[in-house]
């Protein structure tokens, strides 16, 4: 990428607007005079920008990745017109709101007030799904509540009788979660030939505690030395599963033995109450592999009670309807009998909503499921449906790039939604990197020209087209045919191998076969909900998982669990049951590790960060610690930690803040009074190194901190990574909430860039492009193409075009979304999936391939 020099800012006014406006452009005549003036925004890394933004349009603030775009939108936009919401709520009232911060803003004026609808990479609820999001259950409740049919005799239930997630609905078995965990014979006793004295009973635990079971049940007469399938069926079924919890009094063998009261614990017993009682995540880790999970038997899945269940509209019970692709829910709305005039106005209310999720390409989706299978551009547009319904007029919609997991087939429902929301009065703020959508807005905020310290200036503010007369911008470059840069041309490279599954069935995969090849580049592709993440990120990961690592979890040892990504996620609630089958795996012989590199955050609290995760800050600490004033006090690695007791702060506890408590006003934050926000006490910050105490170390760029960590190597080398990603930017102590799911990913990626180990892993990545700018897109391809060049297979799943036609080997999943799709449509080199008369990936990638 040429750099720029000269760098300057072009506004044009209101007046300079009225004159540039492109014909095309459907921006009311009557509204070119309402403008949101900006004035000294500081927010982050803007520098004290002025700008102006017209009211009524389309207008799409670019920029490459830390360049200050959403500092502008949503710090200081959205958080102001938050603010001003916040402030006409009664102060009582206001304590129960999870409010925003007060942005770093000299004025803004024509504010209205303003929707955000961010990308949410958090872990939603099992408990939530499509219907909850969308509100569409509330709905449907309400239908059979008040006009379902009702065996004879039953009384009517109330529409919370119809949901899983109340006391009311919930199924008493599963408590609504539609999933149970059950225990077999088979499960708990893995080798029935042993005797119980030889560890018949596998799921017991091992060591005194097993050895007290064994006891115990000598003292009640039962035979430990026969084996297992020697019992009887009666002896077998009590000492698995009783409920009993007889205690007998035990003669331990040994000297002066003393006697004992010990307590039985069927199997079973002792398997589900270390489940539900255990601190420990290894205990309970253990003891899950002795547990079958699978749908609730007695609500079928649903997770509602029978007498729900009991109850149809048109001989359909709720959970039939829930199940059922949106757009086949649709049609049977079509064909449903109007029984009366409240099922009427309900099932109209219910088809124009659905109308709208299928206008999003959504009709794949179904009520029932849950959100924690959403792709995050899933979710944000069940929330601009949402929003679409809502009917609000004259409010701005400030929206974080609503293309994201969008394959460009999908891009034009989401435009022509965007213009219905501005058509009905509203105004659409849109952060965004795909230029398909920049070039349809009315009007563009292009920021930068750089990222961090060196970004944080509007270069460019007006119509689309002008940018192309604006030298300073990166974005001018991608946004225009004639500007734009493509990826190095190179010659494709040669599989050494093939990693190949057949009979593959989970979701919409239904006995598929796949091959992938290995040493290569591999891009899979497909419109949304064909299928892709399912067969890369589920199947193929999960099925080399359990190849190398036959008596773990399927997944364990990859960069999304494990050292690979600092903490583990925490599932408290059981996941939804995925029914997979793969009948055979061939070809994995080359692969020795397995690397997933997700979207998931690095950490979930504040204490987690860039330095924390990849473990450059045991490096800083370590150098802290030898420095001759720290080793003359006696001070170790650990004393620079922020995370422990004794050189953090002890008023906040190493967090660098405190919360401030008001009676009758909301409570709130504030910089520590000892600390002033630094996180270590006073006697840790006075060793310095190079004239910087290690809280102004964490406050560095990764940029800044490669030149002044030059003589640290094992810092400079994580350093050096995370800046060839495009990572300069942050700050090595931002805290890991702070980053969005791209970022994360990078960051895990430079992780594994940094590692020694050369050669025979696996890189699966999922939609590794989500929140990059073009220009950050090529060195990501640098990144990948350098995993590769070293001996390793790297897989994506990927919707952007850029990466797919710079892939060795594409395979295209589809043809459509959900049960039309699932199928591998074209596999082949770009040029061969980019002429595929099936294919809805190939006139996008033409146009790059082409090129």
């Amino acid at each position: 990428m040429k750099k720029r020099s000269n760098i300057g800012i072009l506004r044009l006014p209101v007046d300079t607007f009225l004159r540039h406006i492109p014909d095309s452009a459907s921006v009311s005549h009557t509204t070119l005079n309402s403008f949101v003036r900006v004035r000294g925004a500081r927010e982050n890394n803007l520098q004290n920008v002025d700008v102006d933004l017209p009211r009524d349009a389309i207008v799409a603030f670019t920029g490459v990745s830390g360049s200050g775009k959403s500092s502008l939108a949503f710090g200081t936009i959205f958080a102001e017109a938050q603010r001003r919401f916040f402030e006409s709520v009664a102060p009582y009232a206001r304590r129960l709101i999870q409010q925003g911060h007060t942005p770093r803003v000299d004025e803004i004026t024509g504010l209205p007030p303003a929707v955000a609808l961010q990308q949410r990479r958090g872990t939603p609820s099992s408990r939530s799904s499509v219907g909850t999001v969308t509100t569409l259950s509330n709905s449907l409740r309400m239908l059979y509540s008040r006009t379902g049919l009702y065996p004879d005799g039953a009384p009517r239930l109330e529409s919370d009788s119809f949901s899983p997630n109340t006391a009311m609905g919930a199924c008493p078995t599963c408590q609504g979660l539609g999933t149970a965990h059950t225990v077999t014979e088979a499960s708990l006793v893995l080798d029935p030939s042993l005797s119980i004295s030889e560890g018949a009973i596998t799921a017991w635990p091992g060591a005194w505690q097993g050895k007290n079971l064994r006891d115990i049940l000598s003292v009640l007469g039962y035979d430990v030395d026969t084996a297992w399938n020697q019992l009887s069926r009666t002896d077998r079924d009590w000492i698995l599963f009783t409920e009993e919890q007889p205690v007998v009094e035990i003669m331990p063998v040994r000297e002066r033995p003393r006697p004992y009261k010990g307590k039985f614990w069927s199997a079973k017993s002792y398997v589900m109450h270390t489940l539900a009682d255990s601190k420990s995540a290894s205990v309970r880790k253990r003891v899950l592999k002795y547990v079958k999970s699978g749908p609730c038997l007695i609500c079928a899945g649903s997770g509602l009670r029978s007498e729900a269940l009991a109850v149809t509209f048109n001989g359909h019970t709720i959970a039939d309807l829930n199940a059922l692709p949106l757009t086949e829910l649709r049609h049977a709305f079509d064909y449903l009998g109007v029984a009366n005039t409240a099922s009427d106005t309900i099932t109209s209310d219910l088809t124009r909503r659905l109308d709208v999720l299928l206008d999003l390409g959504l009709g794949y989706l179904s009520l029932g499921r849950a959100t924690p299978t959403l792709s995050p551009g899933e979710m944000q547009r069940l929330r601009i449906a949402t929003q679409l319904r809502a009917g609000l007029f004259g409010v701005i919609y400030v929206l974080d790039e609503p293309s994201a997991g969008l394959h460009p087939a999908d891009a034009e429902p989401l435009l022509a939604v965007l213009e219905e929301l501005k058509s009905s009065g509203n105004s659409v703020f849109v952060v965004e990197h795909n230029m398909d959508v920049v070039r349809r807005a009315d009007w563009v905020i292009d920021v930068g020209p750089l990222a961090g310290e060196h970004g944080g200036k509007v270069l460019y503010s007006g119509p689309t087209a002008g940018l192309a007369d604006v030298p300073a911008s990166i974005t001018r470059e991608f946004l225009f045919a004639n500007e734009r840069p493509i990826p190095a041309t190179r010659a494709l490279r040669d599989p050494i191998g093939w990693l190949g599954l057949t009979g593959i069935t989970r979701h919409n995969l239904r006995g598929i076969d796949a091959e992938f090849p290995l040493g290569v580049l591999t891009a899979v592709t497909g419109v949304s909900g064909s299928g892709k993440s399912t067969l890369v990120s589920q199947v193929l990961a999960e099925a080399v998982g359990l190849h190398l690592h036959p008596d773990e979890d399927p997944i364990a040892g990859t960069a999304s669990t494990g050292s690979a990504t600092g903490e583990k996620d925490d599932q408290s609630e059981p996941k939804p049951v995925e029914i997979t089958t793969v009948k055979a795996i061939t070809g994995a012989e080359p692969i020795n590790r397995l690397v997933r590199v997700d979207q998931k955050p690095i950490g979930r609290t504040p204490r987690s960060n860039l330095a924390t995760y990849t473990g450059l800050f045991d490096a800083v600490r370590t150098t802290f610690a030898a420095i001759p004033e720290a080793r003359s006090r006696k001070f170790s690695p650990s004393r620079f930690s922020f995370n422990v007791p004794g050189g953090r702060c002890e008023t906040c506890l190493g967090e660098g803040f405190v919360a401030v408590g008001l009676l009758f006003l909301p409570g709130s934050y504030s910089p520590c009074p000892d600390c002033g926000g630094s996180r270590y006490n006073p006697e840790t910050l006075e060793v310095t190194y190079r004239n910087k105490n290690i809280a102004e170390v964490l406050e560095l760029t990764v940029d800044a901190a490669v030149v002044f960590l030059a003589d640290v190597p094992s810092a400079l080398r994580s350093l050096e990574t995370l800046s060839e990603v495009g990572l300069g930017y942050l700050r090595l102590g931002q805290p890991a909430t702070e980053l969005s799911g791209g970022e994360a990913q990078r960051i895990k990626l430079a992780t594994e860039l940094q590692r020694a180990r050369r050669g025979h892993t696996l890189y699966v990545l999922d939609e590794p492009t989500t929140g990059l700018h073009p220009a950050d897109v090529l060195l990501l391809l640098t990144q990948l193409n350098r995993l590769v060049d070293a001996g390793n297979t790297v897989i994506v799943v990927e919707h952007d075009m850029d990466v797919v036609s710079a892939a060795d080997w594409v395979i295209d999943i589809g043809p459509a979304g959900g049960d039309k799709g699932g199928h591998i449509v074209a596999a082949g080199t770009p040029h061969t999936v980019a002429v595929h008369p099936a294919s809805r990936t190939a006139p996008y990638l033409a146009r790059c391939v082409s090129t």
